[in-house]
């Protein structure tokens, strides 16, 4: 039986690359914080064997890997919001660069003991800050605009080097914006959704977001960890793009979102507050996932339109249900 360790389990990502990997006979090890697991999250990680750690703390976690005794390590933790990046840059580069080459050390060491132990990033778009190039891709230079997305630049390029200097298969995934119907409601996509089948059932009166004229490319995380096992197993480790190369305004997600409940009028139950709106904020991002398709075989099997459609319909069943 294969053994995979996945630090943030308890998160969309770490709940979708669970069920892929139990689905397929894996033993999974999973990795979180201590607390109770979002109820959304729960039927998605019955089967994987929970742990709590703090991936900061190197003895713990060179412990926990050293008795699960893994063929694959994908690294999901961190701060995911670009926002609490900053207001605390110093926990987001500890936790988002520091814990990821403690995690490489500790596979490259069980490397040099006769252990291969495959190890995968989730490295982020914001790397690329405000591109010179558009789409992007695994050789767009990094130009960082956030302390989120400093520390993630730093772990992408971590990856690279313990791959080259110590021959080890690490490979780091560069994900553009990935969402589901498990996305917590503090990143817009959610709020979005949310909010849309709250008003269309007389729940709330409008909703209020920042700058809704940003562009960006928006596939469906259960594809996007497939991307990931697909690397993990893939003969040769490498860097690569996870997008689905369209790009698509904020303002035309809200109208696919409204237009699902039979709102076509909308714009009078939005507004814009300028406080919501971050002065760093990446004004389009779009990624080219050509290398993931002739390497990996990947290919996003979820377009925009139904991955918000999917997205509003579980947010009216939770509702309804409640």
């Amino acid at each position: 039986m294969r053994t995979a360790v996945i630090t943030g389990v308890a998160g969309q990502d770490g709940a979708y690359l669970t069920r892929q990997l139990l689905a397929e006979g894996s033993r999974v090890v999973g990795l979180k914080l201590p607390g109770a697991i979002p109820a959304e999250l729960a039927p998605f990680l019955s089967g994987a064997e929970l742990v709590d750690c703090d991936i900061t703390d190197q003895r713990v976690l060179t412990e926990l890997v050293q008795d699960s005794n893994p063929d694959e390590v994908y690294n999901l933790a961190g701060i995911s919001s670009v926002a609490r990046s900053w207001d605390d840059p110093v926990l987001t580069l500890d936790v988002n660069a520091t814990a990821v080459m403690g995690l490489l050390q500790i596979v490259s060491e069980r490397a040099s003991a006769g252990h291969e132990t495959r190890f995968v990033q989730a490295s982020s778009a914001e790397i690329f800050g405000e591109p010179h190039e558009s789409p992007q891709r695994e050789t767009t230079v990094l130009r960082p605009r956030s302390p989120y997305g400093l520390a993630k630049a730093c772990a992408h390029q971590a990856v690279g080097m313990v791959r080259e200097a110590r021959a080890v298969h690490a490979s780091a995934l560069i994900l553009y914006n990935h969402e589901s119907p498990i996305r917590p409601t503090a990143f817009v996509t959610r709020k979005i959704t949310s909010a849309v089948a709250a008003i269309s059932l007389g729940l709330q009166d409008g909703l209020v977001l920042g700058n809704i004229e940003v562009s960006r490319d928006w596939g469906f995380a259960g594809d996007y960890v497939d991307a990931m096992v697909r690397a993990a197993r893939s003969d040769t480790p490498g860097d690569y793009v996870v997008a689905t190369g369209d790009l698509h305004t904020l303002r035309e997600l809200i109208a696919v979102a409204f237009d699902r409940v039979g709102i076509h009028d909308w714009e009078t139950l939005v507004t814009t507050h300028q406080g919501l709106v971050r002065p760093t904020d990446i004004t389009s991002m779009v990624g080219d996932p050509s290398k993931a398709a002739a390497e990996l075989g990947w290919r996003p099997t979820t377009d925009f339109r139904h991955l918000v459609e999917s997205m509003v319909d579980a947010d009216l069943e939770r509702l309804t249900d409640a």
